[in-house]
């Protein structure tokens, strides 16, 4: 992402009006993302295990989402130079959808890393352009309704991947050309939005790393959720089998999570709005999501109950994400916002690379209850570091 962005031939960002064919585009191709992690992510893990791979290396296959998502942050300005924005998206669902269909094609574990550096490249320039594509086209006036339909869509991709995984179980080539054709869609509306495509004209005017920092409680929250949210989708099917659920089981509580945040992003939205400091809100997350980590041991026996939790926590963990960009916005405007945009999904990515790595160790340490075990680390870490900051600099 890159500062002095401008639209062109939509209206102007000032306007009510809302370029509706480039929100559809941009919006379709979230959702294709949150599909595409959601089938793919306990898909692969599920494969590898009956493979006989360890939890640790599926971990640490699983991690490379993060170092791809970490170089696709820097690369997507240029590559949107050479290739226009419509251009590199229709290039990075190309390569997401044939990188899907290699998981299938080559077998030997090494190649899975290449195939994962790819597929997460690709995930990624989707993620950071359709994110900018939907800033640069909603006024400000209709903003947060429109943020609030891309979060939930986002959402609702995540929720139904494991969903659509657990009706087609992980067998054959029918779940990996599912997931290839769930990226191919995304493709269809980027046809109808040339005349609300973005324009990316400037540079960004300040080094990169500043804007890590510049509101930490935004970037370590963005940082947990990646962490929390790649490590569980990435994981969670094994911990459920672990602790005696099915397959479809697992998944669909894997479900329930994403549910939850389908259910609560627009309501957690509109409570940022009305609150005062939305640190005090970040804070409270972390412990609702430290508190339902520390919760989830107790209740293996109890498949209905777990999922009602899940759902909460799900829900509200997921809040991390939209309320933290919210609070960068609040605190940062023009270039700077533009920067730390792109600071907020480098810190997402970076968590995504410490996550599953973390949550597969810990559970090959420590058993299945590791798995809940880590996830509180994560959590309890925010709140002790935010937590004695916010106290320090009250205002």
């Amino acid at each position: 992402m890159t500062a002095g962005a401008q639209v062109s031939d939509s209206p102007a960002p000032t306007s009510d009006r809302v370029a509706w064919s480039g929100v559809v585009a941009a919006i379709a191709s979230i959702g294709a993302v949150g599909l595409a992690l959601g089938l793919g992510l306990p898909l692969l893990s599920v494969v590898l295990e009956a493979r006989g791979i360890s939890s640790t290396l599926i971990g640490l296959n699983t991690a490379v989402a993060g170092l791809a998502s970490l170089l696709a942050a820097p690369a997507s300005p240029y590559l949107t130079a050479w290739f226009g924005i419509r251009g590199t998206l229709f290039l990075a669902i190309a390569a997401a959808a044939m990188s899907a269909i290699g998981f299938y094609v080559f077998e030997p574990f090494w190649t899975w890393f290449p195939l994962r550096l790819v597929f997460h490249f690709a995930v990624t320039v989707m993620f950071i352009l359709s994110e900018f594509w939907i800033s640069a086209v909603s006024p400000p006036s209709r903003r947060g309704l429109i943020l609030g339909i891309y979060a939930t869509v986002l959402a609702l991709g995540f929720a139904l991947g494991p969903f659509v995984f657990s009706l087609v179980g992980s067998q054959g080539f029918l779940p990996f050309g599912i997931g290839a054709a769930m990226i191919l869609s995304a493709a269809v509306p980027l046809l109808f939005a040339s005349r609300s495509t973005p324009v990316l004209d400037e540079s960004p005017t300040a080094p990169f790393h500043r804007y890590l920092w510049a509101v930490p409680s935004a970037t370590c929250a963005v940082f947990v959720f990646g962490a929390v949210e790649s490590g569980g989708l990435a994981l969670f099917p094994l911990y459920g089998l672990s602790i005696g659920f099915s397959e479809g089981g697992a998944a669909r509580l894997l479900s329930a999570i994403g549910l939850g945040s389908v259910a609560l992003q627009i309501p957690l939205g509109l409570l940022s709005d009305r609150v005062r400091d939305r640190r005090h809100l970040l804070l409270a997350f972390a412990a609702i999501g430290l508190t339902g980590s520390l919760i989830m041991p107790l209740l293996h026996a109890n498949w209905v109950l777990l999922a009602i939790v899940l759902f909460l926590w799900g829900g509200v963990v997921a809040g991390l994400y939209t309320v933290g960009l919210a609070h960068l916005g609040s605190r940062l405007a023009g270039a700077d916002l533009a920067a730390a945009n792109a600071a907020f999904i480098f810190c997402y990515s970076l968590g995504m690379l410490v996550g599953p790595q973390t949550l597969g160790t810990s559970m090959d340490l420590f058993g299945p209850s590791g798995f809940a075990y880590a996830l509180a680390v994560f959590f309890a870490a925010y709140i002790l570091a935010i937590g004695v900051r916010t106290l320090r600099r009250p205002s």
